[in-house]
């Protein structure tokens, strides 16, 4: 394995790659970096597939707009340039809304009635069951997605999602796929890792489940630390990834905050929340109390810390905001996910927004994909 000295890594048998549930970019964007052939990007958002179409020489690969569901292997190695006999890796996150913290917020079931009744300080006892009423059609998802893995014969593949995946109530679905994957005969790897320890300006923390035919793929460990030692890189600062974007011509028309909470957003220090303006942070004219919003409401970036997790879905009051007390500006949040500079997203700055909160910050998927491919031999099936 040598350093190509731009994206990464170049191995001496590069894979090809398809990316499942591509989004923006995020996975395949860190396939490329690990010196993968990433061949085809398949997403049913035409916002997403316009974005991969946007940046050939970031990205690569053919953009597919399609519905996984209705899309068969064959389907997949057409359309990616790859005849039956190639080797190819599979990626790709399943759409994580139905396994975020978030959906506990509009459950209407016993995980709402139990953060409810926390918030008023009474007793409550929290459910541990399967969440299988009120069914959401993405989680069938992740059986598509390795539906598609198994019938393309994947050499390897990365499965991507949020930690709650791993939450009691999800866990069959993670289990089943893991399980499905070891009777097929891969082995795998469940790991779960933190974008700050690869390198990125945000501390998001996902799941991956790595799968390969031919060895377990080693754990990728982390190269940026909280507290270095000496030779150690340090993590890297939401000021280190966003000062370079303060000038003007960076400038967005919607980022004064303006509205009902704009001059408590303001008097807001930098690294908190909504808190600020609590007894239990010793406000003297108290406005909230501590947990009864949800926790990025009027929240502030630290520039001396790694930012939280940008949200794929944010309200006029979601955070977090820039230290000043503005919008953070499209351009900044993809920094913060490690897009390279210049990546160009489509569409209005809502989609752009969501696109940018839907991805996997690309450092992180880089070590993900190498793993996957480093447990493989250099030999190849003939094209």
């Amino acid at each position: 394995m040598i350093s190509d000295g731009k994206l990464g890594y170049t191995l001496l048998n590069s894979l090809p790659v398809i990316d499942l549930f591509a989004g923006a970019g995020g996975l395949g964007i860190g396939a490329a970096r690990a010196g993968a052939d990433l061949r085809l990007s398949v997403d049913s958002d035409r916002f997403s597939c316009e974005t991969v179409t946007a940046n050939p020489n970031l990205h690569g690969g053919a953009a597919l707009h399609a519905d996984v569901t209705a899309l068969t292997a064959a389907d997949l190695r057409k359309e990616a340039g790859l005849n039956s006999r190639e080797d190819v890796v599979v990626i790709g996150g399943a759409p994580c809304q139905p396994f975020s913290k978030a959906a506990y917020w509009v459950d209407k079931g016993d995980e709402a009635a139990y953060r409810r009744a926390r918030a008023r300080g009474e007793a409550a006892q929290r459910t541990t069951e399967p969440l299988l009423a009120r069914p959401d059609s993405r989680r069938t998802l992740v059986n598509e997605f390795w539906r598609l893995t198994k019938e393309t014969d994947a050499a390897a593949f990365v499965f991507e999602n949020v930690p709650s995946i791993l939450h009691p109530r999800n866990k069959h679905v993670f289990e089943a796929l893991r399980q499905d994957a070891e009777a097929a005969g891969y082995f795998t790897r469940t790991v779960v890792a933190t974008a700050t320890d690869f390198g990125a300006p945000q501390a998001r923390q996902r799941v991956f489940l790595l799968g390969s035919r031919e060895a377990q793929p080693e754990a990728p460990a982390g190269t940026y630390f909280k507290e270095p030692d000496a030779g150690q890189l340090p993590w890297v600062t939401s000021g280190d990834a966003l000062r370079r974007f303060e000038g003007d011509e960076y400038a967005e028309g919607n980022e004064e905050v303006t509205g009902t909470w704009a001059s408590h957003l303001k008097d807001v220090p930098p690294g908190m929340n909504y808190k600020f303006h609590t007894a239990w942070a010793g406000h003297p004219n108290p406005t909230f109390e501590t947990e009864t919003r949800y926790w990025n409401f009027l929240l502030k970036l630290d520039p001396d810390r790694p930012s939280w997790t940008i949200p794929a879905s944010p309200g006029p009051w979601t955070g977090p905001f820039h230290w000043s007390g503005r919008r953070l500006r499209i351009r900044e949040l993809a920094a913060l996910q490690t897009f390279p500079d210049g990546y160009v997203f489509s569409g209005p700055r809502r989609e752009q927004v969501r696109q940018i909160g839907n991805a996997v910050p690309s450092v992180m998927a880089e070590q993900m994909v190498l793993a996957a491919m480093k447990s493989l031999s250099a030999k190849s099936k003939a094209a």
